[in-house]
């Protein structure tokens, strides 16, 4: 497969038409080609997480693996946006998992810009930091948040899991994100 080539101009009803003919067909052809239209873009944001040519191509391997179940549970209405917060969970989960391929900040982890900004020698202590954080979140923020950012949920999934309703489930995560920035500013100091 060819990482390199330019990613094909958007079009989102052609992707639209072929996500839902996978879904009837079960057909990994018909996936394969919408993956290949993205795949140098998934490329990138991989080589942007992992740092490593080769651990970036096993990654958007690994993340079509993935896709093949993912597409038919998800809800998806862009899937160059969905795809892309995809990669981006793929590669940190990986980062996680790997110790030796550690170079993440939290700010690209959680969407904004905490204070600590973890490299090689201090992302245990961060990350640990970000789980006390998480801790500390009142019930319905940190589960809201753990079901977005980490199991890759989106809002709708979250309304039918925990039964709040839409609008808190937005508040939950929206609130749960600023508590979390305050936390590690404050453990940062």
């Amino acid at each position: 497969m060819n990482f390199f080539k330019k990613p094909i101009k958007p079009d989102d009803a052609d992707d639209h038409k072929l996500l839902n003919s996978y879904r009837e067909s079960g057909d990994l052809v018909v996936l394969g080609r919408l993956y290949e239209k993205v795949m140098p873009l998934v490329y990138g944001v991989c080589l942007k997480y992992l740092k490593d040519e080769e651990h970036a191509k096993d990654a958007v391997m690994g993340i079509f693996e993935d896709l093949i179940n993912k597409v038919k549970q998800h809800d998806i209405k862009q899937f160059r946006s969905w795809l892309y917060v995809l990669s981006r969970n793929y590669c940190l989960m990986q980062l996680r998992s790997d110790k030796k391929l550690v170079v993440v900040n939290l700010d690209d982890f959680m969407e904004f810009s905490p204070v600590l900004h973890p490299d090689d020698n201090n992302y245990e202590p961060a990350m640990q930091a970000l789980e006390k954080c998480l801790d500390k979140l009142p019930g319905p923020q940190k589960q809201s948040i753990n079901l977005f950012y980490l199991k890759e949920k989106c809002y709708k999934e979250i309304v039918e899991f925990t039964g709040f309703s839409l609008n808190e489930v937005k508040s939950y995560i929206q609130n749960g994100k600023r508590n979390l920035k305050i936390c590690l500013e404050k453990n940062s100091e």
